[in-house]
């Protein structure tokens, strides 16, 4: 984006640690971090896949300590979507070293961005298909 010729980058809306802002998602994210994920993967997808599905991927993974390999493809889905820098590191390392907080600053952007995930997509509808 430029402004008068000059070049502004997108920016987080919060940083990384900066989770204790919305206290609710912060619970939430420390207790059932496969809610949240669940919550952003549906409005990062745009209504294409469920909270419920992706959240229980996500918990499976969870089982295995790999849920951090999923969450991080979402992360660069987010990223991409609002040209967002991979700060601090890469995402993988984010979610491999602090997956709640990069969760909750996913959710913490995308309410910023004006879409809720607590209250899934919201967006047009989509027709999900059995057969994909």
């Amino acid at each position: 984006m430029k402004f008068f010729g000059i070049s502004l980058k997108p920016k987080w809306s919060k940083g990384l640690f900066g989770c204790a802002g919305d206290k609710c998602t912060c619970c939430i994210t420390c207790c059932l971090p496969c809610v949240t994920f669940g919550q952003i993967a549906e409005v990062i997808d745009e209504g294409e896949s469920s909270c419920c599905r992706q959240g229980c991927v996500y918990g499976v993974l969870m089982g295995f300590q790999l849920q951090w390999l999923l969450s991080c493809i979402y992360r660069e889905k987010l990223r991409s979507k609002y040209g967002l820098p991979d700060e601090p590191c890469c995402d993988c390392c984010v979610h491999f070293c602090c997956d709640s907080c990069a969760l909750c600053q996913e959710h913490a952007e995308l309410k910023h961005r004006g879409l809720d995930p607590s209250k899934g997509w919201t967006g047009p509808p989509k027709t999900l298909s059995m057969f994909r």
